[in-house]
């Protein structure tokens, strides 16, 4: 489950990582990040260790070039928002 503010963060900022909007709804938010079986982390460690997982080639790319990937929301809090897209 997703917290309120990382649902609603996604809703407002999705076009970061998608032309159309892929959820209008928060429950709709929450069906979407969980199929993407996205994830928040606290940190660009933690970022690099899920991009592994789901096979993503991070080798020579930077602490503040991961940050940057489309797949990755900051959070307001200092967390951060990893979606498999």
């Amino acid at each position: 489950m997703f917290d309120k503010d990382v649902i609603n963060y996604f809703l407002e900022n999705q076009s970061q990582l998608f032309d159309e909007d892929v959820a209008s709804t928060p429950a709709e938010a929450q069906d979407f990040l969980e199929d993407a079986m996205a994830e928040v982390v606290d940190d660009v460690e933690e970022i690099m260790e899920y991009f592994d997982e789901m096979g993503v080639d991070t080798d020579g790319l930077s602490e503040e070039e991961i940050l940057q990937q489309p797949e990755v929301f900051a959070l307001p809090d200092g967390r951060y928002l990893v979606v498999n897209s």
